[in-house]
């Protein structure tokens, strides 16, 4: 089983990239299964409904969602009919949406579950990852071998601690939330390969997909700003993992591919 990871998609810059970037990407790596981290494709944070069908529509088989997963209200109203779109599962039972899903992928299944850390957001409070982490993937292992997780976290610590308490239990363990991407990609011990983040799709001349100067502003005034996109640099960012027929990864990959902007597209 062969997996593409686009790391988060940011504005219309991300999805853009992401869209010129699938075609070459797909001569080069043929995969089986495209995971997209959208949480911040609408506006830099959350998803929009009429996103998440367009970057569905594009190939992504699945979308996941960290902390911006009910930022947008047209998306949240509808998350329990969008199967393909993924929040947090260890959110609690009430919350819309469902935070892990079987998925086909040609002839075989493969499981793909969100969670989200504790540190550093002020939000969303989700309950501990840790807890009931080997139960919840012993019971998709009954099911399929080929589990992906997205734990969409701030502190490298607690990524790292997660890697190794999920070692041996799923295929990978893919790292997002930061928009930077990580040199560590590795396999552990028991199988699992991982990264502490897959990094973000759409801007690298920016803070984070958004435009510096606005970026300064908030520092300096204290007023929060996340509406100016920026479009210099576009990269889509990412990791590509193959996995055996044990469930156990073979190699992760980290990926990295420019994309030239079209003048009339910002």
């Amino acid at each position: 089983m062969k997996i593409l990871y686009v790391a988060e998609l940011v504005g219309k810059a991300g999805v853009y990239t992401f869209k010129k970037a699938l075609s070459k990407l797909k001569n080069r790596l043929n995969w089986d299964f495209l995971i997209v981290c959208a949480d911040g494709a609408t506006g830099g944070n959350g998803l929009g409904r009429s996103h998440a069908s367009y970057i569905h529509k594009l190939g992504a088989d699945v979308l996941t969602l960290g902390e911006c997963c009910f930022y947008k209200k047209d998306l949240t109203e509808n998350l329990n009919n969008t199967r393909f779109v993924l929040r947090p599962f260890n959110l609690n039972p009430e919350s819309p949406g469902t935070g892990s899903f079987i998925f086909k992928a040609g002839n075989k299944r493969i499981a793909v579950i969100v969670f989200l850390g504790q540190n550093g957001f002020n939000r969303l409070h989700a309950n501990n990852p840790f807890m009931n982490l080997s139960s919840t993937l012993e019971r998709l292992k009954q099911q399929t071998p080929y589990i992906i997780v997205d734990f969409h976290a701030q502190a490298s610590a607690e990524k790292k601690t997660f890697f190794y308490a999920a070692d041996g239990l799923c295929s990978a363990v893919i790292g997002s939330h930061t928009r930077v991407q990580t040199a560590d990609e590795t396999i552990l011990p028991g199988g699992t390969a991982c990264i502490s983040d897959a990094g973000r799709t759409g801007s690298q001349g920016s803070v984070g997909g958004c435009e510096i100067n606005s970026r300064i502003k908030e520092y300096l005034s204290c007023i929060p700003d996340w509406t100016k996109e920026a479009w210099d640099d576009l990269e889509l960012q990412g990791v590509f993992v193959e996995i055996g027929e044990d469930g156990k990864a073979i190699s992760i990959e980290r990926i990295r591919e420019k994309v030239e902007k079209e003048s009339d597209e910002e």
